[in-house]
């Protein structure tokens, strides 16, 4: 017969207890850990961190987008990254979203856009008085009436994919703003070219000049730039709905700019108010002339060693300049 004595190893439940909470590992709101996904239920899933609870994520806070069924975001044994969203709840189990790192990250990807100025595209799933509502990254994106560039209502927008610029993104207030107009623009302004020559449609006479519709794009012939010889008003040259021809001398794709001439197409001081249809007939040929002045300019002149470089001023530019500065 085998005796069976009881050996004290000194070592209670207690002391077990102790020795789990000091290899426990402490979790804080904010952090982002690894778990693993081992029970997906109708409003929710329960994720394994490490925790001596096993953690909750609520289906509102399993994607930016909006989902039905948890299962259309995880999968069981699935190993993943969550944030911790709050502190453990009286039966001490931690509130997870996957939601919010996608929103982190979302804004991190169109502070990056925005940077690098590009163009994105989506679709509009609403409007409102001020503008439509587009999603960007999951984001929601807000385009102003102002930045919209259709003739269509807004209304018929709604499921139209539209090219966007960014104009505002300010994670802090929420705030992402987008532009269709600046985006057009860009794309049509890409296929203009300096000192070309282009017939438009006069849309427009303010006393500071004309703008003149070209292919879509406006841009503004200054007062300045109509004439060699003084013009009072713009309306003693021009009426709404002339076609022109200008010259582009130019353009500024990050400012939606377009800055044109008639002047420099004159072959005769004078002959945009006394004949137009000369200048017309000859604007090709001088502003092949202008093109060629133009780059002449630019290129740096033979100096000897003594000389002094000397900053060349061209007139053309600097009547662009104030052109510009009026029109603002």
């Amino acid at each position: 017969m085998v005796n069976q004595q009881t050996i004290d190893i000194g070592f209670t439940h207690e002391d077990f207890a102790a020795l789990l909470d000091q290899y426990d590992y402490h979790f804080n709101p904010g952090d982002v850990v690894a778990g693993t996904v081992f029970s997906l239920e109708p409003r929710g899933a329960l994720i394994d961190i490490g925790a001596k609870t096993a953690a909750y994520i609520p289906i509102q806070e399993m994607s930016i987008n909006r989902i039905e069924t948890p299962d259309e975001v995880l999968q069981s044994n699935e190993t993943r990254e969550f944030y911790i969203l709050s502190d453990e709840n009286e039966e001490g189990q931690l509130t997870l979203s996957i939601r919010r790192i996608e929103y982190m990250r979302a804004w991190e990807r169109v502070r990056q856009l925005k940077a690098e100025d590009a163009t994105v595209r989506s679709s509009v799933f609403a409007t409102n008085r001020g503008g439509a509502l587009v999603r960007i990254e999951g984001l929601r994106g807000f385009i102003p009436g102002s930045h919209i560039s259709t003739r269509k209502p807004k209304e018929d927008l709604v499921g139209e994919e539209l090219p966007l610029k960014f104009l505002e993104v300010d994670e802090d207030r929420n705030r992402l703003v987008l532009s269709h107009r600046r985006a057009l623009v860009e794309r049509k302004m890409n296929r203009l070219e300096l000192y070309e020559v282009v017939v438009g449609t006069v849309r427009g006479l303010k006393p500071y000049g004309a703008f003149i519709d070209i292919g879509g794009v406006s841009g503004l012939l200054h007062i300045s730039e109509i004439s060699h010889d003084h013009i009072d008003t713009p309306h003693s040259v021009f009426n709404v709905n002339d076609e022109v021809k200008v010259m582009i001398i130019d353009l500024d794709a990050d400012r939606g700019r377009i800055s044109l001439s008639t002047k420099q197409l004159e072959p005769e001081p004078g002959d945009m108010v006394k004949n137009p249809e000369i200048v017309y007939d000859k604007a090709e040929e001088m502003a092949a002339l202008y093109r060629e002045k133009m780059v002449q300019a630019h290129q740096p002149s033979e100096m000897t060693m003594d000389e002094e470089p000397v900053a060349a001023t061209d007139d053309a530019e600097v009547e662009t300049e104030e052109a510009v500065a009026t029109a603002e």
